[in-house]
């Protein structure tokens, strides 16, 4: 049996809107129209929604359940090697584009903790904007691929992304993890679960329901603006 000291502490971050100052989805998407792996016609998908976002006329989640079908239907039939490719390329264009805040709290984390990333965004781009900044260990969406390894249209282990207290609950079992000590980042809701988890949860520039659940459990919560960062 495992002595309960060797176990490595855990930090857990989202990636989009958390880290990355915008969707990882969304950049891949465009650039994967940009290059003509999909069509051109994929952002008419999720164009009215992305403006009403814009002008604060429509939510944010609305936004992205578009571009989320708009990958959907447009990733069928497509290469995976292709997406991977496109990916790499969107990383190295935006592996900077992060908040001040997060950026240097994964660097400070990085020394002490096991890092690990936890997504919605596909795992073709997840994984090495992850990689670039040091974490250990990805859960992201998973596209299924058929035996040309092409993809299919459908997504894998959705009942596990889905959750994240379930994700993170399997990384502490596989990777030998500790929750004492931990810390944990998110930005929306849907990080409530894996938040409720760690002892040291932090609400980053947070949706106003994961702000009114943070403020409730007084938990951190930490906004950054510009080149301000203010504790709320």
């Amino acid at each position: 049996m495992t002595n309960m000291e060797d176990r490595r502490k855990v930090a857990v971050f989202d990636i989009d809107g958390t880290i990355f100052r915008s969707s990882l989805l969304l950049e891949l998407v465009e650039a994967l129209i940009q290059a003509r792996v999909f069509s051109k016609y994929a952002q008419a998908h999720y164009l009215d929604t992305w403006e009403k976002w814009r002008d604060r006329e429509g939510s944010y989640g609305e936004f992205i359940e578009s571009v989320i079908r708009a990958y959907l239907h447009y990733i069928k039939g497509i290469r995976r090697a292709d997406v991977w490719k496109v990916a790499e390329r969107v990383i190295d264009i935006q592996k900077n584009r992060t908040y001040r805040y997060t950026r240097d709290l994964v660097k400070k984390l990085c020394k002490t903790h096991f890092l690990l990333a936890i997504s919605h965004s596909p795992y073709e781009v997840v994984a090495p904007f992850a990689k670039t900044w040091g974490f250990e260990k990805t859960y992201a969406m998973v596209y299924e691929v058929d035996k040309r390894v092409r993809f299919t249209g459908k997504t894998m282990y959705e009942d596990i992304i889905f959750d994240k207290s379930k994700v993170l609950k399997r990384a502490i079992e596989h990777n030998n993890l500790s929750l004492k000590g931990s810390m944990g980042v998110g930005d929306t809701e849907s990080d409530i679960s894996f938040l409720e988890m760690v002892e040291n949860p932090i609400a980053f520039n947070p949706s106003s329901e994961l702000y009114k659940v943070a403020k409730k459990r007084k938990w951190d919560i930490i906004v950054e603006r510009k080149d301000v960062i203010y504790e709320i």
